[in-house]
């Protein structure tokens, strides 16, 4: 059972960091700090195209199956099955 938990830790390792990459590409919908000094002027906040809900899908994905992996491990680790 050790094999499973090193591969769900590895595999929940590589999920963090493609879910980090996958929040940092969505566009800012404006108000932060960019707007401050001009940055929002140009865009448009409310439009959001086909490429924007597939990666609105594929994170919210990541994001269940970083969850899941999480509770697993904690799973197997209150349970002591590895």
């Amino acid at each position: 059972m050790t094999i499973v938990k090193i591969v769900l830790e590895v595999v929940v390792i590589l999920a963090s960091v493609l879910l980090t990459m996958l929040i940092l590409l969505h566009k800012g919908k404006g108000g932060g700090l960019s707007d401050m000094f001009g940055g929002g002027i140009g865009s448009n906040a409310g439009t959001s195209g086909a490429a924007e809900k597939n990666l609105n899908r594929l994170t919210i994905i990541v994001a269940l199956i970083w969850v899941a992996i999480i509770i697993a491990l904690d799973l197997i680790s209150k349970y002591k099955l590895a």
